[in-house]
């Protein structure tokens, strides 16, 4: 095993729509933005992740910034591939005199197509990968949030990230019914841009509109500890100049009522499809709220009133779901749900 180990690097990759993670030697070494900026005529690759990100919406007519993952399925196949490659070059480089074949498990969304599928595996081995496992992202989140997956108990999962929401639930290794609908993070940011230009006749560009949802996201416009408003600096619609403005967490939870009644309404959907069962399971344990969108303050309250069930956000929701896939990484012989061609 040890002279395996030295020819081969193992690393798991939650492949996000927001953010891309990597672990590596049970580790985060990569946690970075899902961006390329790439050159128009050289078509070189000219950053990645935060580098990237920074030129986002800044760029002139040569430079232009891509997200190659759209609604958590790769969009832009080049730079999916770009991104992959840059980001395993970030991780130490260590001191061989050979570049180790890679062995990885990668994180899905589980409404994916096979196309939607293919895609992944086939930018992962361009970018490398000699070995391949995916894995579906609720089940991903579930390990990563300590649940025994593999006990004949029902488990609810909502993975609310910037492209997709995945419900599930989880018994015995597997995912019973699930619910995976393009409804997350990326709509609460372009819903808050159209509310600044509608409410507010300002406009305003999607890092600053992220930005806007970190400070005073919120789901409920009643908080126990409301955030103070924030400063928003745009372009006022009417003159053309740029202005500041405040904004409170109550405008920006009316501004997302809309995409979180969505996602609301798909948590029904998925418990009326759950067998009884694991329903009573699930009036048990509740629900296992993870992913970037389970930090909008007062979301797990808002669930809470929708079911009347307990909400439990994960210990790091952010990282969860990568958690979860590099325990899988270290038990892919133990793990049969793990999708090999």
């Amino acid at each position: 095993m040890g002279l395996f180990s030295f020819f081969t690097q193992e690393i798991a990759i939650d492949l996000g729509t927001a953010n891309t993670l990597i672990i590596h030697n049970d580790k985060v070494v990569v946690d970075e933005p899902s961006i390329v900026a790439i050159d128009r005529q050289s078509s070189k690759v000219i950053g990645i992740g935060r580098k990237a990100q920074q030129m986002h919406g800044k760029t002139h007519e040569n430079i232009k910034t891509v997200r190659p993952l759209k609604d958590g399925v790769i969009a832009d196949f080049q730079a999916a591939e770009h991104m992959i490659r840059g980001m395993i070059k970030m991780i130490k480089p260590s001191s061989r005199l050979f570049t180790p074949s890679l062995r990885m498990v990668i994180c899905i969304p589980s409404g994916i197509t096979e196309v939607e599928k293919r895609a992944v595996r086939d930018s992962a081995e361009h970018a490398g990968a000699k070995d391949v496992f995916l894995i579906h992202e609720p089940m991903a989140a579930a390990i990563g949030i300590g649940i025994d997956v593999e006990e004949p108990m029902g488990n609810m999962i909502i993975d609310i990230g910037g492209g997709t929401s995945e419900i599930a639930v989880i018994a015995l290794g597997g995912i019973v019914c699930d619910k995976s609908i393009r409804v997350a993070g990326d709509d609460f940011t372009n819903d808050i841009e159209e509310y600044m230009r509608r409410q507010h006749n300002i406009l305003i560009g999607e890092r600053t509109a992220e930005q806007i949802k970190i400070e005073v996201g919120a789901a409920l416009p009643e908080l126990d500890d409301p955030p103070v408003e924030y400063a928003v600096r745009g372009r006022d619609l009417m003159t053309g100049i740029p202005k500041e403005i405040s904004v409170s967490y109550v405008e920006i939870a009316h501004a997302l009522d809309k995409s979180i009644s969505k996602i609301e309404e798909a948590i029904l959907s998925a418990l009326e499809m759950t067998p009884p069962e694991l329903s009573a399971d699930i009036f048990k344990t509740g629900i296992y709220l993870a992913g970037g969108g389970s930090m909008l303050r007062g979301l797990d309250k808002r669930i809470a009133l929708k079911t009347k069930l307990p909400v439990h956000i994960a210990e790091d929701p952010l990282r969860a779901v990568a958690r979860g896939t590099g325990i899988a990484l270290k038990n892919v012989s133990r793990y049969q749900f793990l999708i090999r061609d």
